[in-house]
């Protein structure tokens, strides 16, 4: 295994995790970058983009990070508010009047962010083709009576998290995510980084390779671990929250290497870029990267204070929940008390912490669900090594 990039002095143990996880942990393809107080102090890929011809993982190839991309666009959200376009506050009806049918005329624009607003699933999933379109899935958002009663608990928005949030983002400025992105985010700070993939960047993106799954549904009931009970119990039953806000198009099972999928603006979930692109992006909010800035101060520290935390209505697992970042947890322990960002399906993470300067994306293509992942953990416990 040809391990490419480079790494700062005292930065050593990253490249070895990063071996490691294609030696021990199944790696296929893989990336990881660190930026420390701006400057990029790990930047390094391997293995293969496409295994199925040979074709080998490059320093430009890009990779598809599910929900990893809600960061990206809770921070779209936020330079709006920064600039005093958006209201966090206000209600989403002000911004989208047809969202305040079936009693949502006074759910504020935050509780879209911290998954407070009960609209997890939909009661009639959308046709895909139609969802790749967008408004037929906006149009079916605003009509839907909530899950849950707004405010009084928060439940993962997997799926509607990038039509809710989005939606809100085009009625402010009249650009879609995908645009809104280019402009705000990637052309400023040269990172590389779309959602809404363009024709001619679909030569560089990686296929998604994926493991076994676990069938949590399978396991007899005495080998289920006490903190996964009520998520099992939730799994077999067809028609639990957990499963339905999962399945909010038809079919519920999308293909993310479908070419149309990609090119498609899905923004919670089919991001694609680099991990360079995405670690330049969390620097960027925590400091300056080659003149670039994309939050104050005072911007990071409100877009990062816990809003909500407790047990997932849908993921049935605790969690701490900013406005739009997620906030580690002993499951998912990606930095220092500071540190926000957003893991992604099968394996992907980014995150900032300004209280080290570090700022950390890892990718991947190799999608592992149910079974235990330890390469980002890896990583990152080798940049926490590194810096003593």
């Amino acid at each position: 295994m040809t391990i490419d990039g480079h790494v700062a002095a005292g930065f050593e143990a990253v490249r070895e995790a990063f071996a490691a996880n294609f030696a021990e942990q199944g790696d296929v393809g893989a990336a990881v970058a660190v930026y420390r107080d701006g400057r990029p102090v790990v930047d390094l890929w391997g293995g293969l983009a496409d295994p199925r011809t040979g074709r080998p993982w490059q320093r430009d190839t890009l990779q598809l990070v599910y929900s990893v991309t809600k960061g990206v666009l809770a921070t779209l959200a936020h330079l709006l508010a920064q600039r005093g376009e958006l209201d966090l506050d206000a209600p989403v009806a002000r911004y989208w009047p047809e969202f305040a049918a079936a009693g949502k005329g006074e759910i504020p624009v935050r509780w879209l962010l911290t998954h407070q607003a009960g609209l997890a699933a939909i009661d009639t999933p959308v046709p895909l083709a139609d969802a790749l379109t967008w408004q037929p899935m906006v149009d079916a958002l605003a009509a839907q009576t909530p899950n849950w009663t707004p405010g009084t608990a928060h439940g993962y928005h997997g799926r509607t998290f990038g039509w809710l949030v989005g939606e809100v983002l085009r009625r402010v400025t009249g650009r879609t995510v995908g645009e809104l992105l280019a402009l705000e985010i990637a052309e400023p700070l040269a990172a590389d980084f779309h959602i809404g993939l363009p024709e001619s960047e679909r030569s560089r993106v990686s296929r998604l390779v994926f493991g076994p799954e676990v069938d949590f549904t399978a396991i007899p009931d005495a080998q289920i671990p006490d903190g996964l009970r009520d998520l099992v119990a939730a799994l077999r039953d067809p028609n639990s929250l957990s499963n339905r806000a999962f399945a909010v198009t038809d079919p519920d099972k999308v293909d993310f290497n479908d070419p149309a999928v990609q090119a498609a603006e899905i923004p919670s979930s089919n991001g694609i870029g680099t991990a360079r692109g995405l670690a330049r992006i969390y620097a960027a909010l925590i400091g300056e990267v080659d003149g670039v800035r994309l939050f104050t101060p005072e911007t990071r520290t409100a877009a990062t204070a816990e809003q909500v935390s407790g047990t997932d209505l849908v993921i049935q697992l605790p969690g701490r929940v900013a406005t739009g970042y997620m906030l580690p947890t002993e499951t998912i322990p990606f930095g220092g008390p500071s540190a926000f960002g957003h893991p992604g399906r099968g394996g992907s993470l980014a995150f900032a912490d300004p209280e080290t300067g570090i700022a950390f994306a890892y990718v991947t293509n190799y999608i592992l669900e149910g079974a235990p992942d330890l390469r980002a953990r890896n990583l990152c416990t080798a940049v926490w090594d590194s810096l003593g």
